[in-house]
């Protein structure tokens, strides 16, 4: 194995050239279906190891270094904290002990509040959770919040440092004072009340020092009665033949009824109801998504793609709960169906049509009585109570409108105004959104929102900012980034491209960007990107993109493909090695979108073919300037990832532009990463950008 230390890349002698740290390496090499993989970096993957560590630190300081001479970059944070600086707040929604709750964030604190308050209009109120006393440094993040159906104790669930791994407190409602109960090693878990406890899913305690890394396996779902110590907690489902599914359980709103989701090996999820204490299969393949909405007088409402792509609603008798009983209660529509909701005796059904939402009121026996008036296409939060009929609040938001609150009247169709966000000093007014639908390289038609400042011209030197994702049935539908302000104001154009392996067109849009159709992703995205220049919106010497996660590898395959489209690349926290990508943390659960390197000769190869670090060119071509990110607590997708692919890049000969990786610290895959953090990453991934686009932001 190599040791640490700073070098010029090999085969490269261009004084421009920066220099980058020798990772650790070794001679592996490994055989699959007879195809010779080579995997040199692979001591990377040990992300504790002291060789890591020190490669870690040595590649922070050359991004440091190379970000700290950029003249602009602390131009840029100062307005990126500007226009943060204004209050968020979620949805209001009332809680089983009569008090009205919501988030809100007064501008620049780390992690949200949560407030409540007696009645929906009043100005009192208090703070009933604060996040940002958990940590001094914001990094604990509240991911939860769960009231027992009697109201008198909330469960609230944490995450440190953006890990994946779930704390589970107690608290007395009324009081605010907390009890004893604490649960450990809780994931991919809520808690959910029944009696005098709750059930939560959880992994056996890991190895010390592989927390966040190895592979999860016998994923169990527990009941914790209030008062005992974990350690008495029982096993409520367990499915120790298949150590890799997920199991989450789930108790009806309106009805004592108990439901395990399980998940893991199939694009949805298998649905069992307890009865007189036995598991009974509803639907027990994973093949289809499945959503219980509630149950009435012993009738399951379930939301489900069970014969129907674009999802429908059904009914289940709790006596005869199997699939084939199912009765359909709203057939599927051109929208995909998103969510149902009940509202005394109305049910609100938001759809998806061409990646906006819609919502339309319904009644019980299935009958369609009117659509909510939207302010126009965006993003929709809606809120109802069964038992609260009349009480219908939603939110919405788009590219050029931050998330707004409204009050919805069942008996005139309006809807009231109760919470405008405002950003002091930005006019909204001057930008502008509208939908485009581009040919693919199969001449598929794909949608792609464009927003910009209205007056722009079209003269193929406008900066594009390019984002996509395109998998795991994942719509990208629109929304509010402040962040993103900063781009539109200095004439930036924002691009979303909305890929096939989302679902924003159902279930076969989906399927038509997983497996062996995962090229139609690229290509989907390249198209987008060719697009662009030919309408003379830009040119690929002002074109920048950026995905996170799957949309990393995304970033990186594209960059494979058409290293001549783009002039910046940004791949966040990616999947970027596709041949073993399943054997960390949770990586196999992505099969069912990926297919793995151990199908098929067939399957293996297509994965070689595209994977980020493997497709890598070496031959001269020009790349564009790369700047990875990922983060030190990532067990989602594990920096080795991230890693091996910078190091893979640093290493070969792709040109003279910048291979940079950016790696934070006590941070993960993303989600409650403080608003300090943000900035700061916000601040580099843009500084990077427009230095390599040579330009200047205001």
């Amino acid at each position: 194995m190599t040791t640490l230390a700073l070098g010029t890349l090999a085969g490269c002698s261009n004084q421009k050239q920066l220099a980058y740290p020798a990772a650790p390496s070794d001679n592996t090499v490994d055989t699959i279906f007879g195809m010779t993989v080579p995997d040199p970096y692979r001591p990377l993957e040990n992300d504790t190891a002291a060789e890591t560590l020190r490669w870690v630190e040595a590649e922070n300081k050359v991004t440091e270094d190379y970000l700290s001479k950029i003249p602009f970059r602390s131009k840029i944070n100062s307005r990126l904290t500007e226009l943060n600086n204004y209050v968020k707040r979620g949805m209001t929604y009332r809680e089983n002990d009569g008090m009205f709750y919501f988030f809100e964030n007064d501008g620049l604190k780390n992690q949200s509040v949560l407030y409540r308050k007696p009645t929906v209009d009043s100005t009192e109120r208090e703070v009933f959770l604060d996040p940002n006393t958990l940590s001094d440094d914001g990094t604990v993040a509240l991911t939860g919040v769960f009231q027992s159906k009697d109201g008198k104790y909330t469960a609230y669930t944490i995450s440190r440092s953006g890990s994946d791994w779930t704390e589970i407190f107690v608290m007395d409602t009324k009081t605010k004072e907390l009890l004893p109960d604490h649960i450990l090693w809780g994931k991919f878990t809520d808690a959910s009340w029944d009696g005098d406890g709750f059930y939560y899913s959880a992994y056996p305690v890991p190895e010390e020092g592989k927390e966040f890394s190895n592979a999860n396996q016998n994923h169990l779902v527990y009941y914790h009665k209030l008062g005992t110590p974990q350690s008495e907690d029982t096993i409520a489902f367990s499915d120790p033949q298949h150590p890799f599914h997920f199991h989450r359980a789930q108790v009806a709103e309106s009805q004592p009824v108990t439901f395990v989701h399980i998940g893991g090996a199939g694009v949805g999820d298998a649905l069992k109801v307890r009865k007189n204490g036995v598991w009974t299969d509803m639907l027990p393949s994973q093949d289809y998504n499945n959503s219980v909405i509630d149950v009435i007088d012993n009738k399951i409402y379930i939301v489900t793609s069970y014969g129907a792509p674009k999802n429908r609603l059904m009914v289940a008798d709790l006596a005869n709960p199997s699939v084939e009983n199912w009765k359909e209660l709203v057939p599927e529509a051109d929208g995909v169906l998103t969510g149902a909701q009940f509202s005394g005796d109305k049910l609100f059904l938001t759809y998806e049509k061409d990646a906006a939402n819609q919502v339309a009121i319904y009644d019980m026996n299935g009958k369609k009585e009117a659509d909510v008036k939207l302010p126009g296409y965006g993003s929709v939060s809606v809120y109802t109570e069964r038992k609260h009929p009349g009480e219908v609040y939603y939110s919405f938001s788009s590219f050029t409108a931050p998330a707004a609150q409204y009050a919805y009247d069942m008996a005139t169709g309006e809807s009231k105004l109760i919470f405008q966000a405002e950003i002091n000093g930005v006019d909204l007014g001057e930008y502008v959104t509208e939908q485009v639908f581009y040919p693919s390289a199969d001449g598929t038609k794909v949608p792609m929102f464009l927003t910009y400042k209205k007056g722009l011209e079209r003269n193929g030197k406008n900066p594009v900012y390019l984002y996509g994702y395109g998998g795991f049935n994942v719509s990208l539908t629109p929304g509010f980034s402040a962040n993103r302000l900063f781009l539109l104001e200095n004439g930036v154009i924002y691009a979303q491209a909305n890929l096939r392996g989302g679902s924003e067109y159902g279930e076969e849009w989906h399927q038509a960007g997983t497996k062996m159709n995962k090229l139609n992703v690229f290509n989907d995205f390249i198209a987008a990107a060719e697009y662009l220049v030919k309408e003379g919106w830009t040119s690929p010497d002002f074109l920048t993109i950026e995905g996170g996660s799957n949309g990393g590898l995304l970033v990186g395959a594209s960059v494979n493909m058409r290293p001549d489209l783009f002039k910046v690349a940004i791949p966040r926290v990616g999947v970027m090695d596709m041949m073993r990508y399943h054997l960390f943390t949770i990586g196999w659960n992505w099969a069912s979108d990926y297919g793995t390197s151990a199908d098929s000769p067939e399957m293996a190869k297509y994965l070689l073919d595209y994977s980020p670090l493997h497709a890598i060119r070496n031959d001269g071509t020009p790349y564009p300037a790369i700047l990875v990110t990922t983060a030190d607590h990532d067990d989602r997708v594990v920096p080795a990832h991230s890693f091996k692919y910078a190091a893979a890049l640093q290493a070969a000969d792709t040109g003279d532009a910048p291979k940079l990786i950016r790696i934070d610290s006590k941070a993960g895959h993303g989600a409650g990463k403080p608003i300090a953090k943000v900035l700061e990453e916000y601040t580099d991934m843009y500084s990077f950008m427009f230095e390599n686009l040579g330009i200047e932001p205001k």
